[in-house]
């Protein structure tokens, strides 16, 4: 199995979590033309599953859950708002989607691909956040190319 993860991957996600996020990353760069992050954490101790910056720099934030235990134990999803333009849950195929909120957008992905079932309401980041979400973002990005480039001591 450790074979077929990415490089990157901190190993604390499940194998559906995963697959959920290839799916998702995949779509999103596909058709949305947005450049994908995985396990960013924000100022506030969160960590964002995906985050994706779009080509006007447009931020969204996607939480994964891959079970309905998952999404029942995590009561922490509305504290990304404050980090995204828009914030959506993403699922599994097989998790019924009626457990999700009506308020948030919704993304259902597997390992190939993904589709948006509803939107997400717009919330723009105020200029200054933005601004530090994108700094943190461009060097957070370099960081982990160079880690993948020289896996040596930091």
């Amino acid at each position: 199995m450790a074979e077929d993860l990415p490089s990157i991957v901190d190993l604390r996600q499940s194998a559906t979590a995963l697959r959920v996020q290839r799916g998702v990353m995949r779509m999103l760069r596909e058709r949305h033309d947005m450049a994908c992050y995985a396990e960013v954490p924000l100022s506030n101790g969160r960590r964002a599953d995906v985050l994706a910056v779009g080509p006007k720099g447009e931020i969204w934030i996607i939480e994964i859950k891959s079970s309905l235990i998952d999404f029942q134990v995590d009561r922490k999803w509305p504290e990304y708002r404050e980090f995204s333009d828009k914030f959506f849950f993403a699922k599994p195929p097989e998790l019924d989607e009626e457990i999700f909120p009506e308020s948030e957008g919704l993304i259902v992905a597997d390992g190939h691909d993904g589709a948006i079932l509803r939107d997400s309401p717009d919330t723009p980041l105020a200029p200054a956040r933005r601004k530090a979400l994108m700094l943190k973002l461009a060097r957070m990005g370099a960081d982990r190319i160079h880690v993948l480039m020289d896996p040596g001591p930091r």
